[in-house]
């Protein structure tokens, strides 16, 4: 797969993920590497511990959709490493 692919696929996924965290996304780089990460986590979880035959090979669904589950995989973990402050923490700066 070639870098645009990568890139490509990175953004949608990294965007979703963002949308679906209540998070917002990181913007354009942001999401872009949250993709492109959650795509490698993606494709290592569904061959190394699902068994399953999927991994981020081009610009379709299937590599959407595992890229995705990994960035949302990725940003939980960033979460948990890294905590993350409530909105009622925001309002009272």
């Amino acid at each position: 797969m070639g870098i645009l692919s990568w890139i490509v696929v990175g953004l949608i996924a990294g965007w979703l993920a963002g949308q679906v965290m209540r998070g917002g996304g990181y913007g354009l780089i942001g999401d872009i590497i949250v993709g492109v990460l959650g795509g490698l986590l993606g494709g290592w979880v569904s061959t190394a511990i699902l068994h399953f035959d999927a991994g981020v090979d081009g610009i379709n669904l299937e590599s959407i959709v595992v890229a995705f589950v990994g960035a949302v995989l990725l940003i939980l973990i960033l979460r948990m490493i890294g905590g993350r402050r409530s909105v009622r923490d925001d309002d009272r700066l």
